[in-house]
């Protein structure tokens, strides 16, 4: 592997395990600071703006136009969350039914956060998304039936698509029917995927674009159930601790120590255009939140600066980061810059 090709590859990968890490410190700090029901409103909203981007896109990219719509919605989920790193089996039972399941370790709700999270929470993504592909799809017949959830103690997340010979209520898009099981995985015959098409620099790519689309669409999904203020002070002080907490995981993989260089990596690891302006670093895209300029609003970056000083502070405790212009309120540019702090002045 040549050098820059693995410098690419390892700004992927930081970026892409400390946006996860982002995304399930989210929904935890929504649970003790929000409550389950604000939570779980949040986490529906964002499953169904996730697939409302997504779906139907990603079902002719992964050539699944021509299959059943039971079948195609679950290898749909397989192959996409496998993509993205996430455990996940798909089992195929006739034209009409189709299982999927997640396996532990359940990726979205990483390490122990497991335990802390409520039912509700984990019922709102099949709300958000596996109740809704039928609608997308204009098949009224098309539902969704839960038979397990790893957060009530059961051996992963699974259920299946059917079609019913009638169409459903919006009631019966999702059922819950915890005394069915999966059929038996053959691991063999899981779908693979070619080669050819997926060469190892695109599935590096992918992992990374899984974990930016979750944080992309759940900071305005966040903004909308609880303002723009309130949204921000969530964002900014668990990106903070989430920062701290994976510093030393994220400079590891970087192989970088230096504040500035940490943090020009990171953005760059984005997709963005930066460089070097003196001692500052000049961001000139945002890509993260590229085609939102409408519904963008300051306290976005305002709320996700915090992650970055996380990562920051862990090396340099009195170290603060400063954005001296703003893409996000029509300056031709973000320029950041990292200044080291000082005792006040007598007032």
């Amino acid at each position: 592997m040549s050098g820059s090709r693995k410098v690419v590859e390892s700004g992927y990968e930081a970026i892409g395990n400390l946006l996860h890490r982002y995304l399930t410190g989210l929904i935890l700090a929504l649970v003790v600071e929000t409550g389950t029901e604000r939570t779980t409103a949040v986490v529906q909203q964002l499953f169904r703006r996730q697939q409302e981007e997504r779906f139907l896109p990603g079902l002719a990219k992964l050539g699944l136009g021509d299959e059943p719509d039971a079948v195609a919605c679950a290898k749909y989920h397989y192959l996409s969350n496998h993509l993205g790193g996430v455990s996940v089996a798909f089992v195929p039972e006739s034209e009409k039914k189709a299982w999927i399941r997640y396996l532990p370790p359940r990726w979205i709700f990483d390490g122990t956060a497991i335990a802390a999270i409520p039912t509700q929470v984990s019922r709102a993504m099949l709300l958000g998304w596996h109740a809704n592909n039928g609608v997308l799809l204009g098949n009224p017949n098309l539902g969704f039936v839960c038979t397990s959830q790893t957060v009530d103690g059961m051996p992963g997340l699974e259920g299946y698509y059917i079609e019913e010979d009638q169409p459903l209520l919006p009631s019966d898009r999702l059922r819950f029917r915890y005394g069915e099981t999966c059929p038996p995985i053959r691991e063999q015959d899981l779908p693979v995927l070619d080669n050819k098409e997926w060469p190892v620099e695109r599935l590096h790519k992918v992992l990374r674009n899984y974990s930016m689309d979750y944080i992309r669409n759940i900071i305005p999904v966040i903004t909308q159930e609880l303002g723009p203020l309130v949204a921000q002070g969530i964002l900014y002080r668990t990106g903070r601790k989430i920062g701290m907490q994976y510093s030393v995981e994220t400079r590891k993989i970087l192989g970088l120590e230096e504040p500035i260089d940490i943090l020009e990596a990171l953005l760059v690891a984005q997709g963005d255009s930066v460089e070097r302006v003196g001692s500052d670093l000049s961001q000139t895209t945002w890509g993260l939140m590229s085609g939102l300029e409408t519904e963008n609003t300051p306290e976005w970056m305002d709320g996700l600066m915090g992650l970055w000083e996380g990562v920051l502070l862990v090396v340099q405790p009195n170290l603060r980061l400063s954005l001296l212009e703003r893409l996000d309120v029509g300056e031709s540019r973000f320029l950041w810059r990292i200044s080291e702090g000082a005792p006040p002045n007598k007032f």
